[in-house]
């Protein structure tokens, strides 16, 4: 007789890069959830050099050129000894290496477009176009799917079998998120911001309402209980 749990599936963090050239999605799915992620948010100001809100004028001092520059930074880690457990055949061959390459192959333009790019020089092209990178989307729940470029990361690479393939890894990422300041409008990226940022408007209303009713609940109780203690000293 088989065990029943009626504990929810978790959602599995992911990044994909979305080629406009390839209609095949490169996703890598987070093999674990980080347990945290560093955000910070940095104001992009009319008052300033490099959103710097001192040094200007004074009526521009409250003024904003945009969405503020958000990074993200997280985590993730990466075992093949789990996946050749959940009956993966390729962690048995090839180890983590498989996720890690996916990973990087985010920072490498295609091969064949540097050819390319090459072949256009030796005809004495005057000018080449640095190949587009594709859209690459952060996925953190239904609620938080955002354009980002993924600005470095480390790779500690901690555990290998007898033919050096990696075994486990951890790889520290930093996300720079793609607002509307840094995409055109015709950009699919430049829509999702723009949903995400109203979905967040939304709910910053919702917490701004909720923590009067509480407070309001919270000095009901208080009177309540004051009159109670009152009529019971009489």
């Amino acid at each position: 007789m088989t065990g029943v749990t009626d504990a929810p599936r978790a959602l599995r963090g992911a990044l994909v890069a979305v080629d406009e050239s390839n209609p095949v999605a490169s996703t890598v799915v987070f093999q674990y959830n980080p347990e945290e992620m560093t955000r910070r948010l940095r104001a992009r100001s009319a008052a300033g050099a490099d959103g710097d809100a001192y040094g200007g004028a004074r009526d521009e001092a409250l003024r904003l050129e945009g969405a503020p520059i958000e990074t993200i930074s997280l985590a993730v880690e990466l075992d093949a000894n789990d996946r050749a457990a959940a009956e993966d055949p390729a962690a048995a061959l090839l180890g983590v290496y498989p996720q890690l390459s996916a990973l990087e192959m985010m920072l490498y333009p295609k091969s064949a477009t540097v050819l390319a790019n090459n072949a256009l020089e030796l005809l004495g092209t005057i000018e080449v176009v640095p190949p587009r990178a594709p859209l690459t989307l952060f996925v953190w729940g239904p609620g938080r799917v955002l354009p980002v470029r993924l600005s470095d990361f480390s790779i500690v690479e901690q555990a290998y079998d007898a033919d050096l393939t990696p075994l486990r890894a951890r790889v520290d990422l930093e996300l720079r998120v793609l607002s509307y300041n840094d995409l055109p409008v015709t950009d699919p990226g430049y829509h999702l911001f723009l949903v995400h940022q109203v979905a967040k408007e939304a709910l910053a209303v919702l917490g701004s309402v909720s923590v009067p009713l509480r407070l309001g609940a919270s000095a009901a109780g208080a009177a309540a209980t004051g009159g109670s203690t009152a009529g019971a000293a009489r």
